[in-house]
């Protein structure tokens, strides 16, 4: 074998390795990206941002649901029945509405919610695993109207 044709070989060779990666890793975050949101990025953006006065953000909001008492429980109602009225996130008001989303599986909402909360630099607070179709179940027979789960939002305290 020649010079050349070994630098044409080792050449060849580290671009199919980084086109592979490249592919890895394109597949590897669209295996991560949950399809389920692409219904909710409409209103709280593929950045979890929201928009300013009608939706708010999920990015660095959910965790601080999660740890009010009673916060699994709202985020499972939020997505079952819907949320309808003014609300205060990190002091800015919102004023949009959230539609019910009761017609997914128990499975279908806990991926969902896990999704939210470990996307955008979110995380379960300490002590806290994953939602379980289990947790949803519990939750779709209460029956709740979005008067009612706003209701529970401000019984959360959050500011």
């Amino acid at each position: 074998m020649t010079k050349s044709t070994i630098s044409l070989v080792f050449s060849s060779a580290l671009l199919l390795l980084g086109l592979g990666a490249y592919l890895f890793s394109a597949q590897t975050a669209v295996a991560q990206a949950s399809p389920l949101y692409a219904q909710c990025q409409g209103c709280h953006q593929p950045t979890g941002a929201g928009v300013p006065g009608v939706f708010p953000p999920l990015a660095g909001h959910v965790p601080e649901i999660l740890e009010a008492k009673g916060g699994r429980e709202f985020l499972i109602q939020t997505l079952l029945y819907g949320l309808q009225g003014q609300i205060t996130v990190k002091g800015a008001k919102y004023q949009g509405v959230m539609p019910a989303y009761a017609q997914l599986k128990d499975e279908d909402i806990a991926a969902l919610l896990n999704h939210i909360s470990t996307q955008w630099g979110n995380k379960f607070p300490a002590g806290q695993q994953a939602f379980t179709a289990a947790e949803v179940k519990a939750q779709r027979g209460k029956n709740l109207t979005a008067a009612q789960v706003l209701e529970a939002r401000n019984k959360l305290g959050l500011k």
